[in-house]
């Protein structure tokens, strides 16, 4: 189990324009050789946009980039038609393939808080897909097959707990709140990565709400 804290995270964004972010991995200026992508997962950014703030149209390709709102709304407006609204315990999917373009906005009066992560696929090309599941259940993994994974939502009350997902690669994210797991106590913003996972337990230390991915043998490390 390799722990990463929220403070090593590296920073990013635009203050002057109102958007604050937070990296996981590599990402922009700030080049890790040995922090590039962990099994199929290639970004884990936590993204704070005042009302109004944004991001412009830009290009994607060749990435499966999954996003969870935390607080607030999120519009998304893209190339192939898709204009949509994204909700707390929404999961959107915007499977960029050969290419496209989107616009990711807070449109509404309060701060949107989100964290998007992005995976690479088994394979490259293909068309764009788009999709947004409304208030996922944590019974209900949610699959991008695309990128061999699978994404589990869990929401613990203190002293609850909740299985780690079996896998070769599983990547566990805390959006809020405090777990432990392996003896370590994970707060809001850390992540554990962990290779050949064999039951494990995460547990409730407060609420806590946490974003684990399940990745198979085929990705790298």
């Amino acid at each position: 189990m390799d722990v990463r804290r929220a403070d090593a995270r590296y920073p990013g964004g635009d203050a002057a324009a109102g958007i604050a972010s937070r990296h996981a991995f590599s990402f922009g200026p700030h080049y890790d050789p040995d922090n590039l992508r962990f099994g199929a997962l290639i970004a884990c950014n936590e993204e704070r946009l005042a009302p109004g703030a944004g991001f412009d149209e830009h290009p994607h390709s060749h990435t499966e980039i999954v996003t969870w709102v935390v607080e607030g709304e999120l519009t998304h407006r893209d190339t192939a038609g898709h204009e949509t609204v994204v909700r707390a315990g929404d999961v959107q999917r915007l499977g960029s393939a050969a290419g496209v373009r989107h616009v990711e906005r807070n449109d509404g009066s309060t701060p949107l808080t989100f964290v998007q992560m992005w995976l690479a696929p088994l394979q490259p090309g293909g068309d764009p897909f788009y999709e947004v599941v409304r208030g996922i259940a944590d019974s209900t993994p949610y699959a991008v097959p695309e990128a061999g994974a699978m994404l589990h939502v869990r929401r613990l009350a203190p002293g609850e707990r909740t299985a780690v997902p079996d896998g070769a690669y599983v990547y566990v994210h805390v959006v809020r709140g405090e777990v432990t797991l392996g003896g370590e106590t994970l707060a809001s913003g850390d992540a554990a990565r962990l290779t050949a996972a064999r039951e494990l337990t995460a547990v409730g230390a407060t609420d806590a709400e946490l974003l684990m991915w399940e990745m198979g043998a085929a990705q790298r490390g």
